[in-house]
Order: C-alpha cells, then structure tokens, then sequence
C-alpha cells in the first residue's frame, strides 16, 4: 500500500480543501478572529492574533498535514482542518483542530467537510479519532453527527495546559483497509 499524503486537495459539492500555504495566514486570521468561535474551547483566546499566529498557524503550518477550506462560492476560507497523529501501526490517524466562520455554522459545511477528509483517510486507516475539548458541546455534537462514537476521556497538554478531552472514533465501514493502490 501507498503511504498516505496527509495534505491532499480535497474537492466536495460546496468546499474545497487544499494543503495550508504561509500566505494563507491574513485569510485565515479573518475567519478565525471571531471570540466566539473559540468561546468554549480549550484555548479560548485563540482568536487573538498573537496566540493564532504563534500557536495554530505556526504549528498547522508546521504539521505538513493542514488544510484551509474554502467556499466555493464566494472563494473565501471560512477555516481549518486537519490530519494529524497517524499511527500505520494501529492503522488510524486524527482529524481536528477543525474551526468554522460562524457564517458556517448550523448547516451541512462541517459535515460535508468531515465526510471528504473521512473518505479519504478510510483509503488508509481503518479508525479515526476526534479529541475535543470535554466541555467543547459544540464540537462534540458536530463529530457526533457525522457518525463518531465517545470511547473515552484522557488529559493533554496544549501550550503546557493539562485540560481533559473527549476521544470519539469513527471506524472505516465495512471493516479493513482496501490495500490496493487508491490513487
């Protein structure tokens, strides 16, 4: 089997998701720099240019794995998503530090946008894993809508925060990998 590439472009009905680029961090900012967005996550002022910038960007940037997603309609980033933690050995990776624009909120964007990056891990893993903030309902109804189960809680450091998280999984339907070349 190909070893995956974790920063595909990923076109769906209303999002394109491409591979995050440093220019991308004005357009980016725009979208994320709304208190609200952050108002119930782990790192709550993360819509702070500053703790954006040094934190998410840097290290979304960094992790070769991030994505900005873009309404085709308009052309603009409404926000970020991407894959991160792969483990071949247990055949799963993570999907998250996913945000929306508000203005995306409540419809089929989080879900359309889960469903393409879902679609094509399951070319490669047979599990994947959501860890989200215990108290963040929000991301957790959103996960949960597209199919993901609560399996357990565990402590992480974010930024030398220690803060519990909720782990759900979503597992490739229909059971194992496909091991023939999907590309």
């Amino acid at each position: 089997m190909t070893a995956p590439d974790w920063q595909p472009t990923l076109v769906g009905p209303t999002l394109l998701v491409r591979p995050l680029r440093a220019d991308d961090l004005e357009m980016l900012y725009a979208a994320a720099a709304d208190p609200e967005i952050w108002a119930i996550h782990p790192e709550p002022t993360r819509y702070l240019r500053p703790v954006f910038e040094a934190g998410f960007f840097a290290s979304a940037l960094a992790s070769g794995a991030a994505f900005v997603v873009i309404d085709r309609a308009t052309e603009r980033i409404i926000g970020s998503s991407r894959y991160y933690d792969s483990k071949p050995e247990e055949r799963s990776v993570c999907i998250g530090f996913t945000f929306l624009a508000r203005t995306h909120w409540g419809g089929t964007t989080n879900g359309e946008l889960k469903r393409l990056m879902l679609d094509y891990a399951f070319q490669y893993v047979d599990t994947v894993w959501f860890h989200i903030g215990k108290t963040n309902w929000r991301s957790r109804k959103a996960v949960e809508k597209v199919g993901a189960v609560f399996a357990h809680e565990d402590e992480f450091v974010v930024h030398g925060t220690s803060s519990t998280h909720v782990l759900y999984r979503i597992d490739r339907p229909g059971g194992a990998v496909n091991d023939s070349d999907p590309s």
